[in-house]
């Protein structure tokens, strides 16, 4: 049981936000939609036909994506739901497996990438499970290489969990399965169908962090620091293994010791032991998010900074204050992380890594260093 006192999981339940659930048709009948109907409680739900548009009153685009996360479109993907992460040359690659669940999510933080993908704005989730289950037994067939599988590309892997609890699902599958890991990325709590499950040690659970600044100015409807913390310090005592993401760092006011508060927090919270691995990844982002973020949040400042055009065709901070930003947070985390973490780059040149008092190399083999990493920890 979620030890008393530990979070009151309805007032931080991103799910609560959602006003309004729309079925495609051919999914009404589903088993697991009917399980999700069957948690949705008062919420109402509308059936429309098979790729409709739901029609929802949210005023003119963007603004309309502020209200559309309060909409949910439980639907099929006709497409694949597994495939390589969306990388770039340019940069140094982890490798990462993307399963893809749906699409948005109804926290709703300044900065994210998928206001610049978005041509609707509702929340999409996926519910031909069984689809999705196939397509991952025909990948573990026919492959011998080891996957690192993560749900939190193109939505949070755990913001719906409450209604969907597709956690549960993926970590019970994943649980045999010696040639990977899953991560489940949030900045939620959403963590009670974690509980008493036999993982296999094949799940890692992991949390976005940042200054606390940025965290209650930029990363709306989400959870505290401290929220996000105790929520690893419960998962790491059911016996998961975690993973942090400082990504994006932002430049803002008081940024050196916003961002050293918070990992000091995070290691006299968290055992350092059960860290697999954390990474870090300065702001980057499409040219189109600027004018759409700023239509929504006008009182947000860090767009205003100068940046140049990356490699990859995103606005990034110069590199000098890339490498600023990087060393300060190295060098706390340093200070307290277990020998075993993976300390890496996100989409960053092997020169940013060398600068950074990476080994010459070690950005190429950084695939290698992240399975090592999960092996170390089993």
């Amino acid at each position: 049981m979620l030890e008393k006192g530990y979070y009151n999981h309805l007032k931080t339940d991103p799910a609560r936000h959602i006003r309004k659930i729309f079925i495609e048709e051919s999914c009404k009948d589903l088993s697991y939609t009917r399980e999700i109907l069957a948690r949705a409680n008062n919420i109402a739900v509308e059936i429309i036909a098979d790729r409709a548009i739901p029609q929802i009153d949210a005023g003119p685009y963007p603004r309309s994506l502020t209200k559309g996360k309060q909409h949910l479109l439980l639907c099929s993907n006709r497409g694949s739901f597994f495939k390589p992460c969306p990388g770039t040359r340019e940069y140094c690659c982890c490798d990462y497996q993307v399963l893809n669940i749906g699409m948005n999510c109804p926290m709703d933080c300044v900065y994210c990438i998928l206001q610049a993908y978005l041509n609707n704005p509702w929340i999409s989730f996926f519910v031909n499970i069984d689809d999705l289950i196939n397509e991952l037994d025909l990948a573990f067939t026919h492959t011998n290489q080891f996957w690192r599988i993560g749900t939190g590309e193109f939505t949070d892997s755990l913001a719906l969990d409450s209604l969907t609890c597709l956690s549960r699902i993926l970590v019970e599958y994943m649980r045999d399965k010696r040639s990977a890991v899953l991560e489940l990325k949030s900045k939620s709590v959403s963590i009670a169908h974690l509980e008493n499950l036999d993982h296999g040690g094949r799940t890692i659970v992991a949390w976005s962090l940042n200054s606390t600044a940025i965290m209650q100015n930029e990363e709306l409807k989400t959870a505290s620091l401290e929220e996000r913390l105790a929520a690893a310090v419960q998962c790491a005592k059911w016996g998961y293994r975690l993973a942090f993401h400082f990504d994006p760092i932002i430049y803002h006011p008081g940024w050196q010791e916003g961002y050293a508060a918070t990992i000091q927090k995070l290691f006299d919270t968290v055992p350092a032991e059960k860290i697999v691995w954390i990474s870090l990844g300065a702001l980057r982002f499409l040219p189109s998010l600027r004018p759409t973020a700023l239509t929504r949040f006008p009182n947000s400042q860090f767009f205003h900074e100068e940046f140049i055009m990356g490699l990859d065709g995103k606005c990034r901070y110069f590199r000098s204050l890339r490498v600023e930003l990087y060393k300060h947070l190295l060098h706390h985390l340093r200070q307290r992380v277990h020998p075993a973490t993976c300390l890496y780059f996100c989409m960053e040149s092997e020169e940013i890594w060398e600068e950074c008092g990476f080994a010459p190399g070690q950005a190429k083999r950084l695939p290698q260093a992240l399975d090592e990493a999960v092996a170390f920890s089993l």
